[in-house]
């Protein structure tokens, strides 16, 4: 990948690391190349963005520079990131922008870019648009006319349309929660429930610009378990701030991950074959293999699952986080239809999560995170001393655990990943190794 460019597009801190300028040359970039990729002398892009109070003037300088490029803009408003993905198609367009960075905090930003299929853009040309974003000779067009921004209106009732239709239920026989992480799901989370008939509640669900993602959403779960036990909920579903990922609560409390989803879905998708990552718990890929389920593991990011699926025409694949991508029915993963896919198992099936769960043994999983410098992140794996650390915890654990370190694809950050049937063993081992880095760096860094 480039400098800019992560697993998820470009994101960074607003105003030191994701400026207006930046953005504004991102937008009339993506045109230059989009127009050559496309062969087309016009092109129309949409753009959608959460809840975050810099999404208005990421917005505007993004599509000032899309627009001095000669081409037109649909802009769809606070949406989740899969509607972007989906409406490309339904609306023939060539592209789309969404302005998220997804589960982290409010301060940050990013722009992810997606073609006119809907996928998250190739390798390729990210690496064309990095160049233009890279030359100090970048100007922008000045004689531009007959350009404009058209608002969509049915955009949110277009795709919650979509999404009802996604499954064969009418009637859901569970009392459920949803937590809308104060982020995009909170402009259809209600739309899409109430076509159904269904007890349901929202909350986290009053977003003012600062909230989105702030102890709440799928990656704080708090405060939806301690609501589903209250209120005596079937279910608790929690999206993250742009609406691509769900965790959910059982009606016990208990915290269930993606990993569980692919488990359960496969089962009743009655699929030979799941796609996840290296970050996968091994209870999962053991499930898959007592099960005759072919489990492929890829690098740790959507968008290396889908291109894994894509490749040889997997329905079904997916992240521990949430991210989960049903191929038959949508190019990116969708919080959303991973809830209403599982719901509809759970009401053709009469069971509630606590007793679909009990196909797979979850193994004890630590995650320690170490922030570093950007350079750091980028180059730790080829220091020696780590490397053969990694190793000998390896060796320790055998068969029965893993460990994976690696870098983070969005944030300056290595993480460190150990499971095993020990969770305080495991929890040693993780700080221990931790520790261990931090010394190698600390002295690499002072030599």
């Amino acid at each position: 990948m480039g400098k800019l460019f992560g697993t998820d597009g470009v994101r960074g801190l607003v105003g030191s690391e994701l400026t207006v300028n930046l953005a504004m040359k991102i937008g009339a970039s993506v045109a230059r190349v989009l127009k050559e990729e496309l062969q087309k002398s016009k092109l129309t892009f949409l753009v959608g963005c959460d809840t975050r109070i810099s999404k208005d003037m990421l917005a505007n300088a993004l599509i000032a520079g899309f627009l001095s490029e000669g081409h037109d803009i649909l802009n769809l408003g606070v949406i989740p990131t899969p509607a972007v993905s989906y409406l490309i198609k339904k609306y023939n367009a060539d592209g789309g922008f969404v302005i998220s960075a997804s589960h982290n905090k409010s301060e940050y930003n990013g722009i992810k870019v997606f073609d006119s299929e809907g996928f998250k853009l190739k390798d390729e040309l990210e690496d064309k648009v990095e160049k233009l974003l890279l030359d100090d000779n970048f100007a922008y067009n000045t004689k531009i006319n007959d350009v404009g921004v058209m608002i969509e209106r049915d955009a949110e009732d277009d795709y919650v349309d979509f999404l009802k239709s996604t499954v064969n239920i009418e009637k859901i026989p569970f009392k459920i929660a949803i937590d809308t992480s104060n982020g995009a799901t909170s402009v259809t989370a209600k739309k899409l429930f109430s076509k159904f008939e269904v007890d349901f509640s929202l909350i986290n669900c009053n977003p003012d610009g600062y909230n989105i993602n702030l102890n709440c959403g799928s990656t704080h779960l708090e405060s939806l378990k301690e609501y589903v036990l209250k209120n005596k909920c079937d279910l608790g579903i929690a999206y993250d701030g742009d609406g691509d990922r769900a965790l959910f609560i059982s009606e016990k409390g208990e915290e269930i991950d993606g990993d569980y989803i692919l488990a359960i879905c496969s089962k009743y998708m009655k699929l030979d074959s799941i796609v996840g990552t290296v970050m996968s718990n091994l209870g999962l890929i053991k499930y898959a293999s007592l099960n005759n389920l072919n489990f492929v593991s890829t690098k740790v990011g959507d968008r290396f699952v889908l291109e894994e699926m894509l490749k040889n025409n997997y329905s079904l694949g997916g992240e521990q986080s949430g991210h989960i991508i049903f191929k038959d029915y949508l190019n990116t993963g969708d919080g959303e239809l991973t809830s209403l896919k599982l719901l509809e198992i759970m009401t053709k099936e009469n069971q509630k999560l606590g007793t679909l769960k009990n196909i797979m043994r979850k193994y004890p999983q630590v995650l320690v995170n170490l922030e570093v410098t950007r350079e750091v992140r980028d180059n730790f794996s080829n220091i020696e001393e780590i490397q053969t650390k990694i190793h000998e915890y390896e060796n320790i654990l055998g068969s029965n655990g893993r460990i994976v370190v690696r870098k983070s694809g969005t944030e300056n950050l290595i993480r460190i990943m150990i499971e095993g049937e020990d969770i305080k063993e495991i929890t040693d081992y993780a700080n221990s190794l931790a520790q261990y880095i931090k010394e190698v760096l600390k002295t690499k860094s002072s030599s």
